[in-house]
């Protein structure tokens, strides 16, 4: 994996296990860094939500791999107009599809951010 990225061992009943230890709620991962992220549903998702995302650039941050909940459905144009200006590539999908990808992405060693909202 990337770095000291963690791994997504499992998801549901409102949050995950990451690397062995469980999380409740949304989580944002950016490189090795996990936080707890307060978005519950995409309708909460703003671009104040990813400044950490942003604020990485596309130096340490390829793309996000966006989790947007229990139904695949397109981010706000905000979020994926901050993201563009940044230089940083979004990926979305639903959030279970979304946490097994990121596993595959980050043994290749891409450099990644994951949002991951709860389901």
């Amino acid at each position: 994996m990337a770095r000291d990225a963690p791994s997504v061992d499992a998801y549901g009943g409102g949050g995950f296990r990451l690397s062995g230890e469980r999380r409740e709620g949304s989580v944002l991962i950016v490189g090795d860094e996990v936080r707890a992220w307060p978005v519950a549903d995409l309708a909460e998702l703003t671009v104040d939500a990813l400044a950490p995302v942003i604020s990485a650039g596309p130096a340490e941050v390829e793309f996000l791999l966006l989790g947007v909940g229990a139904r695949n459905a397109q981010p706000p144009r905000a979020v994926r107009e901050a993201l563009q200006a940044a230089g940083v590539g979004l990926e979305f999908m639903d959030t279970p599809a979304a946490a097994r990808l990121y596993n595959v992405l980050t043994s290749e060693g891409r450099r990644l951010a994951c949002a991951l909202i709860a389901v």
